[in-house]
């Protein structure tokens, strides 16, 4: 993995993948005791930052054939528009437990879903076996060159973007699950802005890259599901991603769900954007969590926005008053 790759993928995804903004707000910067500059890749196409690594992937295979991928729904969507986009069928494997509105979605956008158990089935096994049988190219959601290539054209943005803003030094808070986005990430800052300092964020009891950065080794999850935060939910770090993480990343930061409910009620009031509890999870680090941060600035992730509605519904209700 380097610079070139990423720089790669960046024209691959010219003019398909969006070029988010870098948001800010007052208020959210009078709350988080800093300023905060917030890339809301929930604007992406899909919902999410996915796309950009799917896409990657997917437009860098050669000959014909179709993909198959497994995800809990972001990457999922991700893939089955690149896929249609560039004539490609997919197969998706996906949680029965995952947000009903992404396995619709996946379905909609021409994928076939397959649905698995995660606590009892294994899927990286069901998408090995269908690409052996159905002789489909396995794009994994993290664990992949292509992928963390795609996903690093948002460092490229960010450092682009931060320096146009007058930020070139501070904590860049990413959403994380395997760490493709966030090895992406510091491997653009590396090379473009030194001076910004990824930081992965994750939920409570699901904390394996924070963990993993502490005790200098890859370390596993007890539990596969039962988080809202289902779209950054992996078994541990990926066997890639990882050597990038523990050599590029600060430590890593974790937050309770119920602090990324409030930040998606604060999302929706002050920045007009709709997202889902893992997507919120960096901008409730910088909310809230305050005092793990360095700086007088920071760079926050807004990684998806793919949420079922009842739980759109209970983060408006429970905590809109105080947004």
């Amino acid at each position: 993995m380097n610079i070139e790759m990423i720089e790669a993928a960046a024209a691959r995804l010219k003019g398909h993948a969006r070029r988010t903004p870098m948001l800010t707000s007052p208020f959210l910067d009078k709350i988080a005791r800093r300023r905060i500059l917030i890339k809301p890749e929930c604007l992406q196409h899909t919902g999410s930052f996915k796309y950009r690594g799917a896409r990657s992937a997917i437009s860098a295979l050669e000959g014909p054939g179709g993909v198959v991928a497994y995800s809990s729904g972001n990457h999922a969507q991700g893939v089955a528009l690149a896929a249609k986009e560039l004539g490609r069928p997919a197969v998706i494997v996906m949680p029965a437990d995952a947000p009903q509105v992404k396995i619709e979605n996946t379905r909609a956008l021409g994928a076939e879903v397959v649905l698995y158990d995660r606590e009892t089935e294994d899927r990286e096994k069901i998408g090995k076996a269908l690409s052996q049988e159905r002789d489909l190219t396995l794009v994994r959601p993290f664990d992949e060159p292509q992928v963390i290539a795609g996903q690093g054209t948002v460092g490229l943005e960010i450092a682009e973007q931060a320096a146009e803003l007058g930020v070139t030094a501070g904590d860049v808070l990413v959403c994380c699950g395997g760490g493709g986005l966030t090895s992406g990430i510091a491997l653009a800052l590396e090379a473009r802005a030194p001076g910004l300092r990824p930081r992965p964020v994750e939920p409570e009891e699901f904390d394996d890259v924070t963990r993993s950065l502490r005790s200098g080794k890859i370390e596993r999850n007890t539990r596969l599901s039962g988080s809202l935060c289902d779209a950054i939910i992996t078994p541990q770090p990926g066997v890639l991603t990882f050597p990038i993480l523990k050599r590029l990343c600060g430590p890593g930061i974790v937050v309770p769900e119920e602090d990324c409910l409030r930040a998606m009620a604060l999302a929706a009031d002050r920045l007009k954007l709709v997202t889902e509890p893992g997507g919120a999870i960096a901008l409730a680090a910088a909310l809230f969590h305050g005092d793990h941060i360095k700086g007088d600035a920071a760079v926050v992730m807004i990684s998806g926005g793919n949420v079922d509605m009842p739980v759109l519904v209970r983060a408006l209700s429970d905590y809109g008053d105080s947004a």
